[in-house]
């Protein structure tokens, strides 16, 4: 077995072993949790194991070659471990798993048998069944450029290059009405035009929804004031005077990052790559004929 230590392998052929399963769970905002089904806490490389969490796990599959390893993590809801306002949030969406056998009367004896991360999570009953990625599971992502027309970058990354911070293109601001965490409307937002933040993104700063965060799907002004919607609700309660970050948002066309963003150099869409109308044309007698360009 790969990664096996010598003192493992030996305690496992003594045929006689002490051995119990332990799971590290770190969410993307850094919070950690560590559970084991052993009868008492186990501690390691400076993590906590709780005892009696009540999570199990199914057997683990894992193969050879570049098929995705994956298990499945089992356990009960419990404000003292996994609460079910954060699985239904989404805070535990991409957290990253490892999972040990453990010698637990030598806890410096043990094999890392998986490391991944969460995928899914359904919830049933005051139970929780969670979806569980080998690190595989990366190489099934679509690699390599994409020509088209309007831009492949997302704004702000590495490829856009822009600096977000920059003033002019995004405002925090306390939220004055909430609606199912989809919809939030002020009176104003001074000092930006209708539109500015659509296809942008909206960031909690505060409150119980803190790190959540959803793309902006309109930008428009109402008969009750400045509206913004998002495209999926953002799964916590955002209440009245939460802070929120609202960022400008691109529609990924060389106009807009020439006049919006002055980003021109960074752009990464083609903007004269034919359309399919080009791959139709047929000659014509009228016009100019001399195989220029049809711009």
């Amino acid at each position: 077995m790969s990664g096996m230590s010598q003192a493992f392998r030996a305690h496992i052929e003594t045929g006689i072993t002490t051995l119990c399963r332990a799971w590290a769970i770190t969410r993307t905002d850094g919070k950690f949790f560590g559970f084991t089904d052993h009868d008492q806490a186990l501690a390691f490389d400076g993590m906590e194991f709780k005892a009696d969490s009540g999570l199990s796990a199914m057997a683990l599959s894992q193969s050879t070659g570049l098929s995705v390893d994956n298990t499945e993590a089992i356990g009960a809801l419990s404000d003292a471990s996994v609460r079910e306002d954060d699985i239904e949030s989404g805070r535990f969406d991409g957290a990253d798993v490892q999972a040990w056998l453990v010698n637990w009367a030598q806890p410096d004896e043990r094999w890392l048998q998986f490391r991944g991360t969460i995928g899914s999570i359904q919830r049933a009953g005051g139970a929780f069944n969670a979806e569980l990625r080998g690190l595989s599971e990366a190489l099934n992502r679509p690699q390599g450029r994409v020509f088209q027309k309007p831009c492949s970058a997302v704004l702000g990354d590495g490829s856009c290059k822009f600096d977000l911070s920059a003033a002019g293109y995004s405002t925090e601001i306390a939220v004055q009405s909430a609606d199912d965490g989809r919809a939030f409307l002020w009176e104003d937002i001074p000092g930006f035009a209708e539109g500015w933040f659509q296809r942008g993104r909206l960031d909690v700063l505060d409150g119980p929804g803190k790190g959540l965060w959803g793309i902006i799907k309109r930008d428009r002004t109402t008969a009750e004031g400045r509206e913004i919607e998002l495209w999926a609700p953002l799964r916590s309660v955002i209440e009245a005077d939460n802070t929120v970050r609202l960022s400008a948002g691109c529609d990924k066309r060389f106009e807009t990052c020439r006049l919006k963003f002055d980003n021109l150099m960074n752009f990464q869409g083609f903007p004269d790559i034919p359309g399919d109308d080009w791959l139709v044309a047929v000659p014509k007698k009228a016009g100019i004929n001399g195989g220029g360009s049809r711009r």
